[in-house]
């Protein structure tokens, strides 16, 4: 399947979960939209595996942009955007200051990423927009955990205190990407399970290697060419924990809808601050 007939079939999905107002619909179109890119990467996985010459297509390394510097947030926006990629074969190195992420991945796999970024990412700022103006977070607390000191003596105790608007929206917004990860990994891995299936259902069936292959490319690439030292973390330690505000969030990314068709251009950068 070529890109943009993948692209005017997937953005005709995005159209109809918009179109509805029936959050069961929105979901299953949603799904389908990921299942769709799912197997179009299997079908390409394949033609990877029997091309030769230059008409084989390799692993690229792509950067991201995800917000100016000093923007607060920053970490749910690449917590977003690194569930996305998970869910689509794509490998990850993130800034120290979640500034922009190096993908790792096959071309298609990191265009169908950042168009499901591109709709995902504003519709969960929109969303934690909306829980903070109706209040639902005033009266909330949060938790986090501080060291107390004594003189010479320090222990570390968890700590209570009002929820505040900005540890509010940091904690909607990580449950939402959290929800969003998992929604499209379920999707994923149903469209792999059929793909074997329809293959014969042997783990060392054609489709089943050629997937685990495509793996294991993309994971050297990454250790071939990746110069990142250490882990990125989602949250900040230091950050709270509100269950409150990650009920919301996850109740927002289960009905959330992706984006239109006109942002599946893959030409898409940071967040104005």
């Amino acid at each position: 399947m070529q890109d943009d007939k993948l692209l005017t079939r997937i953005s005709g999905l995005l159209r109809q979960a918009e179109g509805t107002d029936n959050e069961h619909e929105a979901q299953a179109f949603m799904q389908a939209a990921q299942r769709l890119a799912t197997a179009a990467s299997i079908d390409l996985a394949v033609a990877r595996a029997h091309a030769g010459g230059n008409r084989r297509v390799t692993p690229e390394q792509r950067n991201i942009a995800i917000g100016a510097a000093g923007k607060r947030g920053l970490r749910t926006y690449v917590q977003l955007f690194v569930a996305i990629a998970r869910a689509n074969d794509i490998t990850c190195d993130v800034a120290s200051n979640s500034t922009f992420v190096y993908a790792y991945g096959f071309p298609g796999d990191i265009d169908t990423c950042e168009a499901l970024y591109s709709s995902l990412v504003v519709q969960m700022v929109a969303a934690s927009d909306g829980y903070l103006k109706s209040g639902a977070y005033k009266g909330e607390t949060f938790a986090r955990v501080v060291t107390e000191r004594r003189g010479w003596v320090s222990r570390r105790v968890v700590e209570e205190k009002p929820l505040s608007p900005i540890t509010a929206r940091l904690n909607f917004q990580s449950a939402f990407a959290e929800r969003i990860g998992k929604r499209l990994a379920q999707a994923r891995d149903e469209a792999r399970a059929q793909a074997v299936a329809d293959d014969g259902g042997k783990t060392d069936s054609g489709t089943a290697l050629v997937l685990r292959n495509k793996e294991i490319e993309v994971r050297d690439f990454h250790q071939e060419t990746s110069t990142a030292r250490g882990t990125w973390q989602s949250q900040s330690a230091s950050a709270g924990y509100s269950e409150g505000a990650r009920r919301a969030g996850d109740r927002a990314g289960r009905r959330a809808r992706i984006g239109d068709d006109a942002q599946l251009d893959g030409t898409h950068g940071a967040l104005e601050a």
